[in-house]
């Protein structure tokens, strides 16, 4: 582990949280692919479902396939998002984070072991609202973590940049290998005194451990920052700026839903895009992945840049390249060419996701860690569960449509940056690593 850390010149701690996170999200991953097969296959009886209405008169929608797959997938996204801003200021009253990851962490794990055990869509449901639940112990926790193992404020920015990088790694292997433990199944174990297992419970099984093997790592190497403050009274998210019309992190969490938004418009449009572009599916999958490639190839070094730069620059430019790169999804009728454009929306990804956290980290008072940070992990979660529903929605209006109103909130983001936000790096360094007082 020593070794890693002078290699990436990051904090140890920092790095086995990163790895930590890397394996969590590397198992949870896995059921973004693994549940919908789930869903669709013998193993769940939706029979009664499909079909039924839910609601009430005009409001009624008629339930099928699809719409059970995506409720269940999006139910983690929104209890996770709207869960964050309480568990975040709860570990900041206790002035604690360790308990909430691990906390955390277990529910993840424990949960993906009793997907074996369901076979009814109202049992997923349940699992997949207490991952939800327990990601958000976990998420918010951690970047507060992150944050506060920081010596300074020129430190911040990499140490963001470095755990994004691991994270984004975990969550962008995990839907590939979920895709091979499936379809390799079923698994003969009688060699080693167990049952035969399908390749849906060989998966369950994969991310329960995952989740396990994070736990342990927190558990041995992880603790609490020693010098770690207790919060004020008050914890409440500001809206309004002492200075401004709007609280800076407020501006940073709606711009980070615009980004999460952009990031996921992309996901439920497989079908349309292959027709539309004429392409193999094998294209779409290396289309979806450029995001997150780009990602990992520049969490680190703009992280770090932000720190002997500033934020704020890193912000407008990612800002600027987010609307274009948006849009052009939309537009480009070449394989080759969309999935040029999605590595550049993964390098606006890039230039922004760092430098907000190690910014919103700049503003933070002492004790307030979670609860400030909180605001932009629930923003992009919101963005992430919104965009699927989203583009299914609007695609209805034309291929354009989605990805149109994504680049239309890039610009909207881009101007309240702008506008509201000023750059922390100097004054956060001259009051050592804050700029807000109580």
């Amino acid at each position: 582990m020593g070794s890693i850390s002078q290699i990436v010149g990051t904090d140890r701690r920092v790095i086995v949280l990163a790895l930590a996170r890397m394996v969590g999200a590397l198992g949870n991953s896995f059921l973004i692919v693994v549940l919908p097969l789930y869903v669709a296959s013998d193993l769940i009886d939706i029979d009664a479902l499909v079909g039924a209405t839910a609601g009430i008169g005009a409001a009624g929608v008629t339930l099928t396939e699809p719409l059970l797959i995506g409720f269940v997938l999006s139910l983690f996204g929104f209890l996770n998002s709207f869960s964050q801003p309480f568990t975040g200021r709860l570990s900041d009253r206790m002035a604690t984070r360790r308990p909430f990851v691990l906390a955390g962490i277990l529910l993840l794990g424990t949960a993906s072991a009793l997907y074996t055990l369901a076979d009814a869509y109202w049992i997923l449901v349940v699992l997949r609202a207490i991952q939800g639940f327990g990601a958000a112990l976990t998420i918010p926790a951690t970047v507060a973590l992150v944050n506060e193992y920081a010596g300074s404020a020129d430190q911040r920015g990499g140490n963001f940049g470095v755990f994004n990088t691991f994270r984004l790694i975990g969550f962008g292997f995990g839907p590939v290998l979920a895709g091979v433990v499936v379809d390799n199944g079923p698994y003969d174990l009688t060699a080693f005194g167990l049952p035969v297992i399908n390749g849906f419970d060989a998966a369950f099984a994969a991310a329960c451990l995952g989740a396990y093997l994070s736990f342990a790592l927190v558990y041995l190497l992880v603790h609490d920052a020693a010098d770690a403050a207790e919060a004020g009274d008050d914890l409440s998210i500001r809206v309004r700026g002492e200075d401004r019309l709007l609280d800076p992190v407020f501006v940073l969490g709606v711009a980070t839903v615009a980004m999460g938004v952009c990031i996921a418009l992309y996901a439920t449009l497989q079908n349309q895009v292959n027709v539309r572009l004429d392409q193999p599916p094998v294209w779409f999958g290396l289309q979806f992945a450029a995001v997150t490639i780009a990602n990992v190839a520049l969490q680190v070094p703009v992280g770090r840049a932000s720190d002997r730069i500033g934020r704020r620059p890193f912000l407008v430019a990612g800002f600027l390249l987010l609307a274009p790169t948006t849009l052009l999804q939309g537009i480009v009728l070449s394989p080759v060419l969309m999935t040029i454009v999605r590595l550049g929306q993964g390098v606006a990804v890039a230039c922004v996701f760092a430098p907000s956290l190690a910014l919103a980290g700049d503003l933070a008072r002492e004790g307030e860690s979670g609860t400030t940070l909180s605001v932009l992990t629930m923003g992009f979660g919101f963005g992430v569960a919104l965009g699927p529903l989203a583009s299914g929605w609007l695609v209805g209006f034309g291929f354009v449509v989605p990805f149109a109103v994504g680049a239309a909130l890039a610009l909207v983001a881009l101007a309240m940056v702008v506008t509201q936000v000023e750059e922390t790096l100097e004054t956060a360094s001259a009051t050592g690593g804050t700029v807000a007082d109580d």
